[in-house]
């Protein structure tokens, strides 16, 4: 049986010695390595050895007993969570490490938000019972106050080999009705509970837990002996294959690596395999498949449903793309809220440069690296300062640029707060298309949606289409400020073609012009990216968290206890709050605990102060026109956005 488990943590917790001591213990590694001495075996990148701590969602591979095991272990710093999630992809199991001095700490939070949401079973492991301060009942009481009531302590729950102890008997059957009217006629049955204990955890009704220390290795080989009894994967290697791509890389050559998890299937060398989303499919041959342990691999001729394999071949893949039968996109849920600008040193040529980025782009697809051919610029999106410092080290290493990267500035959004009616009008010579729109104010973080009123009499059903193609294919600007439009309901009323003029292209001019001259002629709304808060203090320090946030901009729910400590809860702006980490442990001698998830766009705070300081000029962005296009006496003239309706053809 093969098995990926993750391993997950707030930075610092032990996640990656945790992992070491795994397979140190099942001779997958020589020696153990340590995060302080530089040398663990899956922190292999110079960054992650320098700065000690987890960049790079790496693999490694062990055997235990009867089964085969993929471990990945994710990053636990903030800035490099969309790592972490598409690593989630590919789990069977997760393993959340925390430490029994800290207890929860804030990307603690961020991990079983995004663990819930995929739907992963969860293991909790309390490390550091070797420090000064370990509290295991303290932690063991926050895990459940916090995430779930259902945690099992599996430490002292079994006495041999998957006889369980009288606790855990009842736990089980507490939660599983069958089994406790069994209980209740025949008593306890070993294998029905252990059959049912696994259920429970696959399907999130239960989260065992145990306690040790990674760094002495105290308790690690007990946890995997009852891990591995506790869990199971049932994939078949019948029929077609199905994967995910979860991962993308670049070898020294310069040569795509795609990491898959196979879901369905097999897969050889040599196969043919169709990847990415029903809306644009491509079919590519495999080169090479690797199996990987650390950055060492081997190459193989076959792999099955369950495993984690590398293949080479594959040109256009992205994270998240479905392969062979799965032809469905993963949704990730961490996006970036910041953006810079990439500032190199006199005499390279930045247009020569972009190439690089835009492996890094395929590499990690949050960056949405963007060439500004105006500016001549290239701009990228991301998490926080960490990851640009550590971009700054990687484009040096890897590609021998020397580059910095301009104070991160925030990613804002535009909206609309009532209807209107949008036309748009393309007839040069020898060119038609006409297009009509109907804009509405959609959901707060709900993006852009289409809806379709429009006849087939009135416009064909492949250029019906063709306009909906048009409106998904790009983001597209707001007035305000040029950011990304979002949350509007798109519904196309009507439009016209020519069985004569109407060529490729006419319907995308016709269609952004129509889009843009709705917006003319809306009340535009500015959207701020906001996190959602939990921040724990002593009592006699919230008052001057409640008075920061409020300073800040933010909305909080009224405080609660929780132990000896005060909660409070909220959202603020990022713009506002981005920095508040450094000075919440500054006046609680980093105690405090602060816990910070992007939640989505609302309306900016201060929405004038960032049209001026954005001075966007609507009428000079090259991509977008609100004016229409007419023909008269076999030529073209153009036509502002205000006057556009009143000679529209379809009306």
């Amino acid at each position: 049986m093969n098995k990926t488990i993750g391993i997950l943590a707030h930075v610092d917790a032990g996640k990656t010695t945790f992992s070491e001591q795994l397979l140190y213990y099942t001779k997958s590694i020589k020696q153990r390595g340590r995060v302080d001495h530089q040398d663990a075996f899956l922190d292999s990148h110079q960054i992650e050895r320098q700065r000690g701590i987890t960049v790079f969602a790496d693999q490694g591979a062990f055997t235990y007993e009867d089964s085969s095991y993929f471990l990945i272990d994710t990053p636990g710093h903030m800035d490099f969570s969309p790592e972490m999630e598409r690593a989630i992809q590919a789990m069977d199991v997760a393993i959340i490490i925390a430490s029994a001095v800290e207890g929860i700490e804030g990307q603690t939070e961020a991990v079983w938000g995004l663990l819930r949401k995929h739907r992963i079973p969860c293991f909790f492991f309390i490390n550091k019972m070797d420090r000064t301060g370990a509290d295991v009942p303290r932690v063991v009481q926050e895990l459940k106050l916090n995430f779930s009531g259902d945690l099992c302590d599996m430490t002292d729950s079994f006495v041999e080999d998957g006889r369980m102890s009288g606790e855990l008997i009842d736990f089980v059957a507490e939660r599983d009705e069958a089994l406790l009217d069994y209980y209740m006629e025949h008593a306890y049955n070993e294998d029905k509970w252990l059959q049912a204990m696994r259920r429970l955890i696959q399907n999130q009704g239960a989260y065992p837990f145990a306690y040790g220390s990674a760094l002495q290795g105290t308790g690690i080989e007990d946890f995997l002996r009852k891990l591995h009894l506790l869990t199971v994967t049932n994939y078949s290697s019948e029929g077609p294959f199905a994967g995910r791509v979860y991962r993308i890389r670049h070898d020294d050559q310069g040569t795509r690596i795609t990491f898959i998890k196979a879901l369905s299937g097999t897969l050889n060398v040599r196969d043919s395999i169709n990847y990415g989303d029903k809306a644009h499919s491509v079919t590519e041959k495999i080169t090479q498949i690797r199996r990987y342990n650390g950055r060492e691999y081997k190459a193989v001729d076959r792999v099955e449903a369950s495993e984690l394999f590398a293949v080479t071949g594959l040109s256009q893949t992205a994270v998240g793309d479905g392969a062979g039968t799965l032809q469905e996109r993963a949704v990730f849920e961490t996006v970036p809220t910041l953006k810079s600008k990439v500032i190199f040193e006199p005499g390279i040529s930045v247009k020569e440069a972009l190439p690089y980025f835009k492996m890094l782009d395929a590499e990690d697809p949050t960056l949405n690296v963007v060439w500004e051919e105006r500016l001549q610029e290239i701009h990228l999106h991301v998490m926080g300062k960490i990851q640009l410092e550590v971009l700054e080290q990687l484009v040096l290493e890897r590609f021998k640029l020397k580059v910095t990267f301009d104070r991160p500035e925030i990613l804002y959004k535009e909206t609309i707060s009532a209807e209107v009616v949008g036309y748009g009008h393309f007839e040069p010579l020898g060119h038609y298309a006409e297009v009509h729109l109907q804009l509405q104010p959609g959901e707060r973080n709900s993006g852009l949606t289409f809806q379709n009123a429009c006849h087939a009499d009135d416009l064909s059903v492949g250029n019906q289409n063709l306009i909906r193609h048009h409106l998904f294919e790009r983001e597209h600007h707001g007035l305000l400020t040029g950011s990304p439009l979002t949350d509007v309901i798109i519904t196309l009323l009507t439009g016209r073609a020519h069985n004569k003029h109407t060529t490729g292209g006419d319907f995308r001019e016709a269609t952004y012009r129509a889009l843009r001259q709705g917006l003319e002629k809306a009340s535009n709304i500015l959207l701020e990216p906001l996190y959602q808060f939990k921040i724990k203090v002593e009592p006699d320090q919230i008052g001057r968290v409640m008075s920061d946030i409020g300073k800040a901009h933010g909305k909080f729910d009224a405080p609660r206890s929780e132990g000896d400590k005060t909660v409070l809860t909220g959202s603020v702006p990022v713009a506002t709050f981005m920095d508040y980490g450094s000075q919440l442990a500054s006046f609680t001698q980093g105690k405090g605990v602060l816990s910070l998830t992007f939640t989505g766009y609302d309306q900016c705070h201060n929405e004038q102060e960032i049209l001026e300081r954005i001075g966007y000029n609507k009428e000079a962005d090259p991509e977008y026109t609100s004016s229409s296009i007419f023909c008269a006496k076999g030529q073209g003239y153009s036509v502002s956005w205000e006057e556009a309706e009143s000679k529209m053809h379809a009306l």
